[in-house]
């Protein structure tokens, strides 16, 4: 994993945590991680972090209309 420097304000410093996990959450919601590296990246195993991205707006089940549409003419 790399290892990544942002400058963020001071107040986001004091949640530290939290502003990583909501980082994380927000990069699987986008597609950009799996579930499983957004739990690294946030210091988490699966289930907590699984528990965790609901307070952030973030679905579990990341999974698009379009994808849905797909499978369902694929089965059909």
């Amino acid at each position: 994993m790399t290892t990544l420097i942002l400058q963020v304000p001071d107040s986001l410093e004091e949640n530290h945590q939290d502003t990583v996990s909501f980082i994380a959450a927000k990069l699987y919601e986008a597609g950009k991680l799996s579930l499983g590296q957004a739990a690294e990246m946030a210091g988490l195993n699966k289930v907590e972090f699984a528990k965790v991205i609901g307070s952030y707006g973030v679905s579990l089940l990341n999974y698009s209309l379009e994808d849905v549409i797909g499978d369902v003419k694929r089965i059909s």
